[in-house]
């Protein structure tokens, strides 16, 4: 087999390994909340969470496009197909750290570091305006985003349903998980799975398979059904921190950190076509509906924890792939 296309197929089957890591890793992201308040079952949130980003991957390709043209220009040939390669590892041993430590990182900037570490050392073409303002922005605002909105959600939530009654309330809110949870994994799908798309189309243009950012059918499916098998598989590590240790969730908190979660990444994947964190998302849409409790509700240190892996996290796996490529590029070239 031609070199560039064995290296070719290599690449793309790690990059369906990333997007199964993702898929275990960020499972929790959609279906703790509804777990952790009884709304949902754990067999049936994970099955409906696969569903749902099996469906979610297959909406856009504004997000996959950014990754795969948007923050890095590739080599062509072996070369360029090493930095990719690289970048996938890099991500892929951060994942599998967090997901081992039980801290809810962002799969999406561990990919994204990985790319900036294998092209910065591989000297490949960064582009610095994108990642500045499609990438460090909304890192920045979303959880902030996430956060302030959740928390004036419940304030509202809380003061129109202060008179009802409380047993029907709850149920009414358990019942309403269902549709939010769908929509946070259906948000999932949309954002993460379109991620490793741009990832495989940066491989085969590379490759001299493809050109320009078009987003072939049978990589939609394979990224769909990667991410959907990687979800099913299930991330309980992670569910236990989003779910318990952060805040105690009712069904009420529940609902609305996952409905103001869904929106902002929405509005980033269709309006913005920013990579947003789903994780950062979450999170911080639960701390949100946490803080309206009282501030001391909200577990901090655990809270402070997830903080150090967010920061860690593009420079760790820029890190590592940066390392791995300098240790595959004589092979490579």
């Amino acid at each position: 087999m031609d070199p560039v296309l064995l290296l070719v197929v290599v690449v793309v089957t790690v990059a369906l390994v990333f997007d199964f890591t993702n898929g275990f890793h960020d499972a929790a992201n959609s279906i703790a909340t509804s777990v952790t308040t009884r709304a949902l079952t754990p067999h049936t949130a994970v099955v409906l969470a696969a569903v749902m980003n099996l469906l979610g991957a297959m909406l856009g390709t504004g997000v996959a496009e950014t990754i795969g043209s948007g923050i890095i220009t590739t080599p062509q040939g072996t070369d360029g197909l090493g930095v990719v390669l690289a970048a996938l590892v890099g991500a892929i041993a951060w994942n599998l750290l967090t997901w081992w430590l039980g801290l809810p990182s962002s799969s999406s900037h561990a990919l994204i570091g990985g790319l900036l570490g294998a092209g910065l050392a591989a000297a490949a073409t960064v582009h610095w305006e994108v990642i500045g303002l499609l990438v460090a922005l909304p890192m920045v605002l979303s959880p902030l985003v996430g956060f302030v909105l959740a928390y004036a959600v419940m304030v509202l939530t809380l003061w129109t349903v202060r008179s009802f009654p409380y047993r029907r309330t709850l149920r009414g809110f358990q019942l309403s998980q269902t549709i939010s949870a769908a929509a946070m994994a259906l948000g999932h799908g949309l954002q993460d799975a379109q991620k490793t798309m741009g990832v495989i189309v940066l491989a085969l243009v590379a490759g001299g398979l493809h050109e320009g950012s078009e987003i072939p059918l049978w990589v939609k499916l394979a990224a769909a059904a990667a991410i959907s098998l990687g979800t099913y598989a299930g991330g309980w590590r992670i569910m236990h921190t989003l779910g318990r240790r952060v805040i105690q969730l009712d069904p009420a908190r529940g609902f609305v950190a996952e409905s103001v979660s869904s929106a902002v990444l929405y509005v980033a994947a269709f309006v913005f076509h920013a990579p947003v964190s789903t994780t950062h998302t979450i999170t911080s849409a639960i701390m949100g509906v946490g803080a309206t409790r009282r501030l001391s509700a909200v577990r901090w240190a655990v809270a402070g924890n997830i903080a150090v892996a967010w920061v860690l996290t593009i420079p760790a796996s820029a890190a590592v792939a940066a390392g791995l490529y300098l240790l595959i590029s004589p092979f490579v070239r």
